[in-house]
Formats: structure tokens, sequence, C-alpha cells
């Protein structure tokens, strides 16, 4: 699928927010608007126009806001009700963090030019622009080389694994990743017969970092009977497929950049799309115990032609 595709089905999803932004919407609906995968909608949406789907919305709903506050009587709490949002309380909050005036500031004084609102639109053109250029970049037939040497293409077998789930910060692991290190020690299993594989249940750029699900997880084998001698250590299976397969070799708190490397700069242009499975991070080292406090890790991206 080549980027001009994946651009029309983003401005099928815009189109879609400018007609129904006063609407209650959902990811769901974004996502659904233009085929995307629900999972990983959200990241591609981000990698192509610069900002979150939830951003872009808020952005829609502002301007139209401000549009209504000079050219209209209606009333503050009307407009706010008019423009989706779900409370005047939230309204005020939004338009106070990003214009940094209020709605009703704005009503009291329509003739004049706002700086700070003329700025914070042009701002977010910015923003907007940067994903594209980003891929225009990546027409470049070297750079494209690079990528076809860098990413791998695999199928996987369904995995059953065993996990332990952390709520909370993706750089805050270390516990789960201990419990689950311990428990499967103490059961013969360790990374040289088996595969320690993270999963990054949701995406940081849309829910709080505190309330972020992450399950560590390490791979049983095929004859393994689950036992029940510590509760918080679960099973389950991972779906197998198709993977499009991205080494990342550098500190923890960079690895978000793998993730925007592959859905902005590779998966437009590959000819494969991201298909409604968790993106799978298998772990190659113990970071505490790297010369450079880095991790290895292989991010696998679920995909389909």
């Amino acid at each position: 699928m080549i980027i001009e595709e994946y651009k029309h089905r983003i401005d099928k999803v815009i189109h879609y927010i400018e007609a129904n932004s006063s609407q209650r919407l959902t990811l769901e609906d974004l996502a659904n608007a233009a085929n995307f995968s629900k999972y990983h909608f959200s990241r591609i949406f981000t990698a192509i126009t610069g900002v979150t789907p939830v951003a872009f919305l808020n952005r829609k709903r502002l301007e139209k806001s401000v549009r209504l506050l000079r050219e209209t009587n209606m009333t503050v709490l009307a407009i706010a009700g008019e423009c989706g949002f779900e409370s005047l309380s939230a309204y005020h909050a939004l338009f106070k963090k990003h214009y940094g005036t209020t709605p009703s500031e704005v009503r009291k004084a329509r003739t004049q030019q706002y700086s700070n609102i003329s700025q914070w639109a042009s701002n977010m053109q910015e923003e907007t622009a940067s994903g594209t250029a980003y891929n225009e970049n990546r027409k470049r037939s070297l750079l494209g080389r690079t990528w076809d040497r860098m990413i791998a293409i695999k199928e996987l077998n369904t995995l059953k694994v065993a996990y332990v789930r952390h709520v909370g910060s993706y750089l805050d692991t270390g516990a789960a990743w201990g419990k689950l290190g311990r428990w499967a020690g103490e059961r013969g299993i360790t990374p040289q017969n088996q595969h320690f594989i993270g999963i990054s249940l949701d995406d940081a750029g849309l829910v709080d970092e505190y309330a972020c699900r992450y399950d560590a997880c390490v791979t049983l084998p095929e004859d393994w009977t689950p036992d029940s001698a510590d509760p918080q250590v679960q099973f389950k299976s991972l779906s197998g497929g198709t993977y499009a397969v991205y080494p990342f070799y550098d500190t923890i708190d960079k690895f978000v950049l793998a993730y925007q490397n592959v859905f902005g700069l590779w998966l437009p242009n590959s000819g494969y799309e991201a298909d409604d499975r968790p993106c799978l991070e298998f772990c190659l080292n113990d970071p505490a115990r790297d010369a450079e406090g880095k991790c290895r890790v292989d991010l696998y991206v679920p995909i389909k032609k």
C-alpha cells in the first residue's frame, strides 16, 4: 500500500471528523470510517498527521466553537453542546489550555484578533505537516533500501505464554518482569529455552501514563500444564500470523521511537497494513546487565496485505 492511499484513507477520517465533530465519537468510529485496524488506528493516524486523533478532534471542535463565539449570539453553554463537548467545564478547561483565554473573553471582544489562537492554529498545521514530510523522505531509494534491509517479514505460530500484568508507566515494568522471572526460573524456564515477550496494551498517547496496561510474558513448552502456585501469574495464547520485525537497541525511554518508525515511516509504503493483533516486544537482553544500560528488542508488528 503506497503512501497516497494511506493519505486518502486518513483524509476520509478527517472529513468524517469535520462532518460529525458535534457528535460523541469513539476511536472505533474513526477507525471504521476508513477501514483501519481499531487496535492500531491511533498510531497510524498520529504517524501520518503528526497529532493524535483525539487532539485533532478537539482542535476541530475548538475551531468551530471560536467561529460560533464570534459570529452568533448562542450562549457559551449552547456552543459547548453544539461542538460536542460533554460538559461546560470540560469545554472551558480545554479552551483555556490551548488558547490561553476563555470563551467568554472571546465573546466579549469579537473583533479582536487573539494572537494566542492564531499561533496555536499555526503550530497545529506545522505538526500535521511533519508526518507528511517524513513520509515524503521515504520515497528516496536509499532510504527504501535501508528499510528493506532493516525490516524482516516473519510468520509466527500461536504462542502459549504465562504473564504478569503491570498497570502504570511503561518505564516501570521491572517489578512485573522480576516476578515473572522468579516464577519462570523456579520451573526451569529461561531465556535460553523460551522467549520473554512484552505487550504494551494501551497507546500511551491516549491513555494516562499510570493507567497503561502491560503484560510481561514468557512462552511455555508445548506440553506445559498451567499451575496456580502464584495467583499473579496468568496464562493465555498469543495469536500467530504475519509480523514485520523491527530491531531496536537503545535505552528503554526511547523505545517509543521504534513504534513511530514502523507505523510512520515503513508501514505506509510497505504494501501492508496493520492487523488487529497486539504488537509483541521480544526482549533479547537484560538492560541491567548491558554495558550501556540499553535494551535489545525485536518489535513484532502484526500486518496483513
